[in-house]
């Protein structure tokens, strides 16, 4: 059925275009534009981004040299780099935040029957946690960072179970990150992990009364008072205690006044004492330090972001830009873990992007390219995250 089309163009068969255009109608995106309307916009960006173009210049470049295969590729035409900066600053970003968002609701189930590895759960699991982009404050004016520099970061909540983000904002450098817990919509039943910089008991206690749990690092200052310790732990494990605990502070102990969890783990290797706050009383203690260990997966999701899409240099300085930018990063991510899914294949998320981004113009059957070709196992070890 694919003989003679070009991956880029099969790839393309992936993405759900009536879906675009509902978001695209939404936002009126299409008004007053000829041929260069907002899908043709979002692929050019999709190519730049599966090829690892620097720049809206080497997209254009790319595009103008292969100018008699567009058509073949799916592409209208190309256009300079004028027009496409102009439409990243005109083109409502939150087309392409409502299209993402489609994408993630698409792709999410596809991996929920993934195994959180050592941990047998059956509730969601997230990891909360932001990364930061430094950027000129004389290009980047509306997005302040510290120490008198420009920055921006995207928080995001990546769900274990598939290492599929579900939630993505794009804030200042500012942007204190337990405000994001007042952003987010927690799901009854689900487990939320997230580093000490997310303590804001008011936020925790909305969760918890929304029937959500948490993991969380104790902050060394948390005044509190030990109502009940459990003695049953194996120190051979690393855990060193399991308490009960309220806290004592005038304000703390109002804006959470419920009994809190305090699970005290050594870590050997780093020679470390590490303290776990959770409000959950049903996992183990050392299931809850696994738990928690599971956190380094955002941190790999970052990494491999960062790695392997374009979004440490931006296509654009304003905020309508960058947001477009991001959710475009992302929602190539989506596809492709849509793409893995669909076609069954052994490779991982990584190895795909590779080999789809130099074989945009070769013209191999996807299913032959991605599932027949052997691939040498013995891969870097910070990829085996994405080998579900």
């Amino acid at each position: 059925m694919n003989s003679g089309k070009y991956v880029f163009a099969q790839l393309l068969h992936f993405i759900d275009r009536y879906e675009f255009e509902k978001c695209v109608s939404k936002y009126n995106g299409d008004f007053r534009t000829r041929e260069f309307n907002c899908w043709n916009h979002f692929i050019q960006l999709f190519f730049g981004q599966l090829t690892s173009r620097n720049s809206l210049r080497d997209i254009c470049t790319c595009l103008k040299a292969h100018k008699n295969k567009l058509y073949h590729l799916g592409i209208r035409s190309h256009v300079n780099q004028s027009t496409l900066s102009r439409a990243n600053e005109s083109r409502d970003w939150r087309i392409y935040a409502d299209f993402g968002q489609y994408l993630i609701d698409l792709v999410r189930p596809l991996y929920a029957t993934n195994p959180v590895p050592n941990v047998n759960v059956r509730n969601e699991v997230f990891a909360l946690d932001s990364t930061t982009i430094s950027l000129s404050l004389k290009l980047f004016t509306w997005a302040p960072g510290k120490y008198s520099r420009g920055a921006i970061k995207i928080h995001t909540l990546l769900d274990l179970r598939g290492n599929i983000p579900s939630f993505i904002l794009v804030t200042d450098g500012k942007y204190h990150d337990s405000n994001i817990l007042d952003e987010l919509l927690v799901s009854s039943g689900a487990i939320y992990i997230m580093d000490k910089a997310y303590i804001d008991f008011a936020a925790l206690y909305n969760m918890n009364e929304s029937g959500a749990f948490f993991i969380s690092r104790a902050k060394s200052t948390m005044d509190y008072t030990v109502v009940e310790s459990n003695f049953n732990i194996d120190p051979k494990s690393g855990l060193r205690s399991d308490k009960t605990i309220i806290l004592n502070g005038y304000k703390s102990s109002k804006l959470y006044p419920e009994p809190l969890r305090l699970v005290e783990y050594y870590d050997e290797e780093k020679d470390i004492l590490l303290s776990f706050l959770s409000n959950n009383d049903m996992l183990s203690a050392l299931e809850i330090a696994i738990l928690y260990q599971k956190r380094w997966q955002i941190e790999v999701f970052f990494k491999w972001v960062k790695q392997n899409l374009t979004i440490k240099t931006l296509w654009g300085h304003s905020k309508n830009a960058v947001n477009i930018h991001v959710w475009v990063a992302i929602s190539t991510y989506l596809i492709v873990a849509y793409l893995k899914h669909t076609l069954k294949s052994n490779l991982s998320i990584y190895e795909i992007m590779q080999i789809l981004g130099i074989s945009a113009f070769d013209k191999t059957p996807l299913k032959q390219l991605l599932t027949d070709c052997q691939i040498n196992q013995n891969v870097n070890e910070q990829w085996d995250l994405f080998d579900q």
